[in-house]
């Protein structure tokens, strides 16, 4: 029995098809060289290229800044690193408690809408400013006087809000046939919440929970505002002392080098969501 080999029609189809390709290919590479090779002529030849290139592309200055501000930069990863698992925590927790429906549960379904309400509507920067420096000025005994660590509760609460939203949107996206069924079959509330509606909610809110984290790692720089030494407050220290703003595109490198793989993984999470439901018939 002899093998299957494409007609004739079939390899000139996909012939054609690996041309077209190429065709896309080399188009889509010459508009972005042209693109990118105009815009960097027409800053080029601008009259204040020089001075700009001094002050903000300076090598020298780039070398002499580097290590106070990856120092300082190693500070907004520790405050992500330890802020992003608080905000999950209290996301979820808010969530959970705003999507209750027992009576006695109600003076706290108050206290998460207060609170939601309330750390949405403060700007993230003044809620730093008021924690920060107001809470240590209280000489209140046992709390914390460090900045780093009232700057982290800021983000905590600041981002909580948000987070607790999109756990509850979540949640409330669970079709109410599913929690019917998981209580048909003698489950509790609190088991039907924690088997059924969690894991399905978890799964569909991933992507805009990454997003939101993608902002949180930008706004740890915040915390420089109040005498955080981070990657920021290391720069504008540089600069301030050698006036000179290449301190200032090297802190942004570094963002830009963090967050750029974590939105991207975003991105392919949510293709790969998009194909299952697809694939699920939109179910």
């Amino acid at each position: 029995m002899s093998s299957w080999s494409p007609s004739v029609r079939e390899l000139e189809r996909r012939r054609l098809r690996r041309t077209a390709a190429t065709r896309r290919l080399l188009l889509a590479s010459a508009a972005t060289v042209a693109f990118f090779g105009v815009i960097t002529w027409l800053v080029a030849s601008s009259p204040g290229w020089p001075v700009v290139r001094d002050s903000f592309f300076n090598l020298d200055e780039a070398r002499q800044a580097w290590p106070s501000i990856i120092k300082g930069f190693g500070l907004n990863v520790v405050m992500f690193l330890i802020a992003e698992p608080l905000i999950l925590i209290v996301g979820a927790a808010v969530a959970i408690v705003r999507g209750t429906k027992s009576p006695a549960l109600f003076p706290l379904r108050v206290v998460a809408v207060g609170y939601t309400d309330l750390f949405r509507g403060v700007p993230t920067i003044l809620l730093v400013f008021l924690l920060a420096l107001g809470v240590p000025a209280l000489n209140l005994t046992g709390l914390p006087i460090s900045l780093f660590f009232w700057a982290t509760v800021a983000l905590v609460l600041s981002y909580g809000a948000y987070v607790a939203e999109v756990f509850r949107a979540g949640i409330e996206s669970v079709h109410p046939s599913q929690i019917a069924s998981a209580r048909a079959l003698g489950l509790s509330e609190g088991q039907t919440m924690r088997h059924v509606v969690l894991p399905q909610a978890v799964r569909r809110v991933v992507p805009p929970l990454l997003n939101d984290f993608v902002s949180l790692q930008k706004d740890t720089a915040l915390a420089g505002a109040v005498g955080v030494f981070e990657g920021l407050f290391a720069a504008r220290d540089y600069g301030n002392y050698h006036f000179n703003f290449t301190p200032y595109v090297v802190t942004a490198v570094l963002f830009i080098a963090l967050t750029i793989p974590l939105a991207r993984f975003t991105d392919w999470l949510g293709r790969r969501a998009r194909q299952r439901m697809f694939a699920g018939g939109g179910r």
